[in-house]
Order: structure tokens, then C-alpha cells, then sequence
């Protein structure tokens, strides 16, 4: 995991805008940045401490200006990567941007790969692994709730809640290994039913940890919501209604939507992937049993099922085979067309669904309800961002296998084995957990973790 290059990349989206910066890091930052800058004062960035500025021209290769603006500095270790930094912020032109950007490379800086910046902060010990990736999820936080959280994560609450089942562990190999290696000594023995008790008050806030997994992903990634129906019961108006566009073809002929429609949207405080998709029913046509098909595939998959009845008309078999087809996930039955003489009342579905609403999707009305329910199902006011969850599925793998080994523990101690091989599974959870916090991670792990930054972060 070699830092010794000094790297350089846009760090603003490469986009037209009143300012872009580009931003450089390494070992000789301030001498590449000063081969491609020229200050009104006559100052030289080597002789500017941390944390200032100053205005001047951005050079070419061949040394004319490109543009003007503004030169910080950043000495280490009190920069963002731990490094000596220097950004330049220039004219939010996409040309003149790159122009710059590639000056700086041709004075011999190395382009920056996805995430270099945040991970060379991570190895010079700015921040541990869980707050690292909160970066990411600070930039994709879609709404206030999202933001709280991912700011908390960055804080460290992850990272303090993992920590302290860690110490536990430790706590125990500890116990383990002097008792081991001391023999003579009068050190309290560890016994089975003793080691047993305290594996068992590590699982319990490692499986309460690992609870919040789902609320983690629903925060960073959105509620995979998915609108089903028989035919013609106002799926892509209701679809159109939410995302606030006609991606959906709405006529009176049946069966229309053939394939699955997508879209992300904000309802309230929750962020939905909101999916459209072919009616449920028996049908003769190859293409529409696809369509079909495909939607008992996001019916599996779904964090939400929006399933939708026509209230103009009794349930029949097309409606009786869709509510058999219903996973047991959580579900908002949404009884459409309430604006017309209604032949289907709530009473029919709520022996089923503890959730019904009565919706006319053209028009709009119901969708604060809709919002509601929404929120009550995914807004978990328990859940606090201060808690720390799992956001992703890499926390959670390490979590799972910790768990796996302190409970193969158990069961040899119950089996009688030798606490050497018990030691042998706690060690393992130990390093999985620290694993998650980065204390002791593979280059492997590290890699991966950073391929899924942008470039410039």
C-alpha cells in the first residue's frame, strides 16, 4: 500500500460550475504545485505555511497562463490525507480545468485513482476504515436523516460500538493466554462455564449490532419498493404520480407495461427505487409472460410492496393469485380509483394487510397517507444515528463471520475440547472484527474498499 507518489485529480464533479478545484497530495506537492502556479506577490508556496492562500496565475507545460486564481496550502500532518496538500481553485470550466489538471501531471505528478485521497488519510492514521467509508455516504446522503447518520459514522459511532465487543474479546484471550503461559503463577484459572458466560455477553451486542444492518442499508441505498397489481389497476399512474414524470405508459388497455420501469424518488423522509412493473395474470403473450416474470423477481427482492387494487370492482382471480403471491415482506395495499363509486371497500383487505389506503393515483389524492405509511414502516425513531449501524454489506460480512467463530467456540467448550483450539476461534473473530475497523486489514480489503470512492475524494 505504497504512498510514496505525489498524486493529483479534479476533486470537484467534471462539470461546468463558478469554481473547480483540483487538488494534489504527497511528499512534493508544494514544489509540483509551484512549477504550475505564479503569485501576484511574488510569494512561493514553499515558503507559505498550513492553511493559506494566495492568488496568482495557473501556468501551462510551457509556462503561459491558462487562468487565475486561488493556491491553499496544507502542510502535514494537519491536512485531510495526512500529507503536504495544495489545491488550486480555478474557473469552473470543464476545458481549463482539465488544462490545469494536466499541467500538473506533466510536472510530474501521478493521477489519482478512485478514493486515493480518503484512503492515503486512512493509512496515515487520519481516520479508521468505518469512518472512511462514511465519506462516501456523506456525499450520497439524499436527505437530512441520511446526512445525520452518515456524519455520526464519521464521528467514529461505528467504529466506538465495534470497538468495545472487541475489548470484550480480547479481554478473554487475554485471560486465556496468561493463564496458558503462567501456570505456576496464581493466575485464576478460566474455566468452561465461566469462558461461556462471557461469549455470551459478547453475542448479545454483536447480534444487536448486526440487527441495524438492514436499517444501515436502507439509509444508505433507499427502500427497494416495488408496485404490483393485475392489470389495469393504476400501477403507472400511481408510479407516475411518484416520480413526478410520465416514465410510465398509462392507457386503458391491459397488460401495456411489459417490462420493469425504475426510478429513485424522495416520499417524505425516505428514499425509495421504485420499480413498475407488468401486470400479475395469466396471459397467452411470450413477451408480457416476461414482463411478468420479471416482476415476481422484484417481488422477491423488495424491501416494499405497494400492491395495488382496483376499488371500482370486487377482488376476482387475477387479484386472489397476486395476494397469494405475496412474500412476507412488509406491504401497503393501496386500494386505487377511490375517487369512483367504489366496489371494494378497506374492510375486504385489512383482514390481510395492516396497512390500507385509499388512493386516486391521477389525481393525487392519498399520497400524504401514502407518506405515512411509508415512514412508519422505514423512520425507526429508536434507531439513533448516535448508535452506529451497519451500513454495508463488508461490515456485515465481518460481523457475521465474528459471530460464527465466538459461537463455534461455544459449542467446543461445550463439547469438551482443549481451550487451545477455542482460543484458535476467538482469535479469529478478534481479527474479523478488526477487520471491519481497519486495525488490521489486508491491502486486499483496503483496495476494495477505496474502488468504490470517486475519483478526486
Amino acid at each position: 500500500m505504497s504512498t510514496t507518489d505525489t498524486i493529483a485529480a479534479i476533486a470537484t464533479p467534471h462539470a461546468a460550475g463558478g469554481i473547480s478545484v483540483i487538488r494534489i497530495s504527497g511528499s512534493d506537492a508544494v514544489a509540483l504545485a509551484q512549477a504550475c502556479f505564479r503569485s501576484v506577490s511574488g510569494k512561493t508556496l514553499s515558503a507559505m505555511p498550513g492553511y493559506t492562500c494566495t492568488y496568482g496565475s495557473f501556468l501551462d507545460t510551457d509556462g503561459t497562463p491558462l487562468d487565475d486564481g486561488i493556491a491553499t496550502v496544507f502542510r502535514a500532518p494537519r491536512s485531510y490525507t495526512g500529507e503536504d496538500t495544495v489545491e488550486f481553485s480555478c474557473h469552473g470550466g470543464i476545458y481549463v480545468t482539465r488544462r490545469i489538471l494536466q499541467a500538473v501531471l506533466h510536472a510530474g505528478a501521478s493521477a489519482a485513482q478512485p478514493g486515493e485521497f480518503t484512503k492515503r488519510a486512512f493509512l496515515s492514521g487520519k481516520m479508521t476504515l468505518t469512518q472512511a467509508e462514511a465519506v462516501m455516504d456523506i456525499i450520497g446522503a439524499a436527505g437530512n436523516r441520511e446526512l445525520r447518520f452518515a456524519r455520526a459514522q464519521q464521528e467514529g459511532a461505528l467504529y466506538r460500538r465495534v470497538r468495545q465487543i472487541t475489548d470484550q474479546l480480547v479481554h478473554c484471550l487475554g485471560d486465556l493466554a496468561a493463564w496458558a503461559d503462567y501456570p505456576e503463577d496464581e493466575i485464576p484459572a478460566v474455566t468452561p462455564e465461566g469462558l461461556q458466560q462471557s461469549l455470551t455477553a459478547i453475542l448479545q451486542p454483536l447480534e444487536q449490532t448486526l440487527a441495524t444492518y438492514d436499517y444501515g442499508r436502507i439509509l444508505r441505498a433507499g427502500v427497494s419498493a416495488v408496485i404490483v397489481g393485475k392489470p389495469n389497476v393504476g400501477k403507472s399512474t400511481l408510479f407516475n404520480l411518484l416520480s413526478g414524470s410520465q416514465r410510465s405508459i398509462v392507457t386503458e388497455i391491459a397488460g401495456t407495461t411489459r417490462d420493469v420501469v425504475e426510478e429513485q424518488i424522495r416520499l417524505g423522509d425516505v428514499t425509495l427505487r421504485l420499480s413498475d412493473t407488468a401486470g400479475l395474470r395469466e396471459t397467452e403473450d411470450i413477451i408480457e409472460q416476461i414482463g411478468v416474470r420479471r416482476a415476481g423477481e422484484r417481488l422477491r427482492d423488495a424491501d416494499l410492496i405497494l400492491a395495488v387494487f382496483d376499488a371500482t370492482r370486487p377482488l376476482d382471480d387475477d387479484d386472489r393469485r397476486m395476494l397469494e403471491q405475496l412474500p412476507e415482506k412488509p406491504v401497503i395495499a393501496i386500494l386505487n380509483k377511490s375517487d369512483q363509486p367504489a366496489l371494494l371497500e378497506p374492510a375486504a383487505l385489512q383482514a390481510q394487510f395492516s396497512r390500507v389506503i385509499s388512493m386516486a393515483a391521477k389525481d393525487g389524492n392519498g399520497l400524504e397517507e401514502l407518506r405515512q405509511a411509508v415512514e412508519e414502516l422505514f423512520y425507526r425513531e429508536q434507531v439513533t444515528p448516535e448508535m452506529g449501524v451497519v451500513s454495508n454489506e463488508r461490515q456485515k460480512q465481518c460481523l457475521e463471520h465474528a459471530r460464527a467463530q465466538i459461537l463455534q467456540a461455544q459449542e467446543a467448550l461445550k463439547a469438551g475440547e482443549m481451550l487451545d483450539a477455542v482460543t484458535v476461534l476467538l482469535e479469529e473473530a478478534a481479527d474479523a472484527l478488526l477487520t471491519l475497523t481497519g486495525e488490521r486489514v489486508s491491502e486486499a480489503v483496503v483496495n476494495d474498499v477505496f474502488a468504490r470512492f470517486c475519483v478526486g475524494k
